[in-house]
Parts: structure tokens; sequence; C-alpha cells
């Protein structure tokens, strides 16, 4: 029986859910997810989870935060003036902004989550909205192309 290893072009149904049940993101939405196993293009774990697995093979793959999308990081909540947007934007609590960011001479859109508002300040969080959540993934391996 062929099983997946590093190298080979796989396809795979998913879901992914929180601890309370929620179901943040699912293949079902967004059809089968294609990837070479080796090349990072998917979280390390849910890469590692595959490997040895058979055509039609499932799996189910719990994750810390740490495997998964990161604990909060502090250095990532900023605090900004208000005078920085427009007087008449929705700025609010729960409002996921696009900032442009630098890294590496290039700009990037990052969204970013505000956290408080006040007269003069706005904090806004750049962790992954999933960063400290415990994750299960459902898997079921659909096709291996070997390298």
């Amino acid at each position: 029986m062929l099983k997946a290893k590093p190298g080979d072009l796989v396809t795979v149904i998913y879901e992914g859910i929180l601890e309370n049940g929620e179901i943040f993101e699912s293949s079902q939405d967004t059809g089968p997810l294609q990837f070479r196993i080796g090349t990072a293009s998917v979280m390390i774990a849910f890469e590692m989870a595959v490997i040895g697995m058979g055509i039609n093979e499932s799996k189910e793959i719990h994750l810390k935060p740490e495997e998964a999308y990161g604990l909060p990081r502090e250095d990532l909540i900023h605090t900004l003036g208000r005078s920085t947007w427009n007087k008449n934007a929705d700025i609010k609590p729960g409002v996921v902004l696009g900032m442009t960011m630098e890294k590496d001479g290039e700009q990037h859109q990052v969204p970013a989550m505000v956290t408080a508002v006040s007269d003069d300040k706005v904090t806004i969080d750049f962790n992954h909205p999933l960063a400290g959540k415990q994750i299960l993934y459902k898997i079921t391996l659909q096709n291996i192309e070997p390298n």
C-alpha cells in the first residue's frame, strides 16, 4: 500500500476545530488541500501527521498552541495615537484592520485586531487570531502523487 512520504504531492480533506467545538476551517468550504510534503507550505505538525498515511486513511491530531499558531506575544500588541486614523473611521474593539507593515524591505498587508479604543489611543493586536488556542484537525488523505 502506498504511504505518504516527504516529497510526495498529497491531497487531503480536513476540518480544524477549536476546543469549544467551533469549526474554524474546513475543506468542505475551500475544497481539498493539496501540498508537497517537506515544503513547509502547511504547519509542520499537520505535515508530519500526513507522513505514513495511506489513501482514504483518516487521522485526528490534537495540537497545543505551540504546535499550531503559537502563543500570544506581547511584542505584537501595539498602542497607537487615535490621530493615526480618520476621525470618521469605524475603529472599535473587535474590528480587524488591514495594516501595511515593512519586512525585509517589502511592504506586506497584515491583519490586526483592534482590542481597545480611547479618545486618544487605539490598541491593536498583530497576533494570529488562533494564537494560544488548542486545535483538533481531522484529516483524510485522498491522493498521493509520489515524488
